[in-house]
């Protein structure tokens, strides 16, 4: 089991950054191919970014593509987004997920296996 931690939602006006953080209780966290998702109210949940375990590769969705960065930290079993120049289009509930599977994340086959519980971005204009 990989219990998946996300911090760092809140309220930001367009334009400015945010940070979320993604821990995870696992000590095979570095195995693991990660990835951000989000939902907005009424559509369906989104790719948004996922990063390989050694995280030398990276995949972005084409909406955040330049603006949000994703990375991780292999010592220390979390993964960030950084969002920058964020738009009000971004507002949603934004989802850490976890699979030992890269293909789940680039909707082949089942979605990842592990999931946070959400975190909220809400971006005023």
């Amino acid at each position: 089991q990989v219990q998946l931690i996300e911090v760092g939602g809140g309220l930001v006006q367009a334009g400015d950054s945010l940070s979320l953080s993604c821990i995870a209780s696992t000590p095979i966290f570095s195995i693991y191919t990660m990835g951000w998702f989000r939902q907005a109210p009424g559509k369906e949940r989104e790719f948004v970014s996922s990063i390989s375990s050694s995280g030398g590769t990276t995949y972005y969705a084409d909406s955040v593509k330049g603006r949000f960065t994703i990375s991780r930290d292999n010592a220390n079993d979390t993964v960030y987004l950084q969002m920058n120049s964020l738009k009000p289009e971004d507002t949603a509930v934004y989802y850490c997920a976890a699979d030992l599977s890269s293909s789940s994340f680039r909707g082949v086959g089942p979605a990842p296996g592990y999931w946070g519980q959400g975190t909220q971005v809400t971006v005023s204009a």
